[in-house]
């Protein structure tokens, strides 16, 4: 089986580690949830940064300096229309996902009291959940789960019930790392709010295969990461609503961040650099608007398409395999498959398709809790992107037969 909605082959020669063999085979590559790979238009931005103009931003007056500087801010600005926010000062360079949601966690430790109230869904990343449970520690406000059924799908109608005035915050995933999953993250929003709450939306997993709209999805705050979106690693976006952004007190002090500094005062920056503390990953920041420049030459919807084909043909396949079972069966799912053969630990299979070329991720994906809740110690993930062939679905198939064979 071949897709043609877009031309697989000729995206491949883009990224040069697809050309390379590991153990004697050529590389199969489906850990994309973790990391995708970067195209050789991505990698160029980066070496001419650093061959041609490396110099810090903002401020400096010499030629590299306004040169670095006006190439960062044209990445902001990039990143703005790509999520479609309304002013490029509502987005906050991070080192990723991860330090969004901190930056986030640590604004809200004084605008939360003992007895409030925050939600989190049952398919966290880790990532979503520690930060939470530490402010839940320094305010007194209590965390509450968001159910989630068999299917991998959030239970909608607990949801509703258990938003009251307590709740200040919800945090939701927009698609599960763990279980390919597409949260309805346009109810939890709309919901949350005529309830009086505030929203986070964690967009790591989503940003890859949907082109998230800001201003439609109206939430307050939306997290990704560059690494996840064939740009680098090291840098990604919290974009806050502008009226949130300046509630929040900053998350770090230094320099970038100021307005003024005496020893009895300091006043803060505007946005989004009272953010925006220290020398940040320059090169990073600028490959990212480069990745996004790459994806959108492409087309994010080209991508979801051929992605969902990607998907339904390797559920099929796998589903053959007898024993195999699948984790995250939503109606509503996306570019990842977890699963686990009966009697065979998810490691296990994983280290014999490496043998064979073939990259997966096996264990709980930081989402312990969802492997609590279905008794498992992990999975097997395989995850896709558009560079994925519909032959390498198949050496994972073969692979996973091998496996199997070898194993039991």
């Amino acid at each position: 089986m071949q897709a043609t909605t877009l031309d697989v082959t000729a995206i491949r020669k883009d990224f040069p580690i697809l050309q390379r063999k590991v153990n004697g085979y050529p590389l199969v590559y489906l850990d994309n949830a973790a990391t995708s790979q970067t195209p050789r238009q991505v990698i160029d931005v980066i070496v001419d940064y650093y061959s041609r103009y490396n110099a810090n931003i903002h401020r400096g007056v010499h030629a590299l300096s306004q040169e670095a500087t006006d190439a960062y801010e044209q990445a902001r600005e990039k990143i703005r229309s790509h999520f479609n926010a309304a002013h490029s000062h509502e987005i906050i360079f991070t080192s990723g996902t991860t330090e969004a949601i901190n930056l986030v966690a640590n604004g809200f430790s004084s605008l939360l009291a003992e007895g409030d109230e925050i939600l989190v869904s049952a398919m966290e990343h880790h990532s979503n959940i520690v930060p939470w449970q530490m402010l839940c520690e320094r305010t007194g406000a209590k965390l509450r789960v968001i159910p989630m059924n068999q299917q991998g799908e959030l239970e909608m109608d607990t949801y509703r019930e258990m938003l009251s005035g307590k709740v200040k915050l919800v945090f939701c995933n927009h698609i599960s790392n763990a279980l390919g999953t597409i949260n309805p993250v346009e109810d939890i929003i709309r919901l949350a709010h005529d309830s009086g709450a505030a929203v986070l939306i964690d967009g790591a997993q989503a940003a890859p295969h949907i082109k998230a709209d800001m201003q439609q999805l109206d939430v307050d705050f939306y997290t990704v990461s560059a690494h996840k979106l064939c740009g680098p690693t090291g840098v990604g976006m919290l974009y806050g609503k502008e009226e949130w952004l300046r509630k929040l007190p900053p998350y770090k002090g230094g320099g970038e961040m100021i307005a003024e500094v005496t020893f009895e005062k300091t006043t803060y920056a505007d946005l989004p650099h009272k953010f925006e503390a220290g020398t940040p990953n320059i090169a990073g920041g600028i490959a990212f608007g480069a990745a996004l420049d790459y994806l959108n030459a492409i087309g994010m919807d080209a991508i979801a398409r051929y992605e969902q084909e990607l998907l339904a043909y390797a559920t099929k396949k796998l589903l053959e395999i007898e024993g195999l079972r699948i984790y995250g069966t939503a109606a509503d799912k996306t570019s990842v498959i977890s699963f686990n053969i009966d009697g065979i630990h998810p490691y296990d299979i994983g280290t014999l398709l490496d043998k064979m070329g073939i990259a997966v991720r096996t264990g709980h994906h930081c989402a312990q809790p969802i492997m609590d809740y279905y008794q498992i110690p992990g999975t097997v993930r395989a995850s896709f992107c558009f560079y994925n062939s519909m032959e390498e679905i198949d050496r994972l198939v073969v692979g996973v037969k091998k496996a199997k064979d070898m194993l039991l």
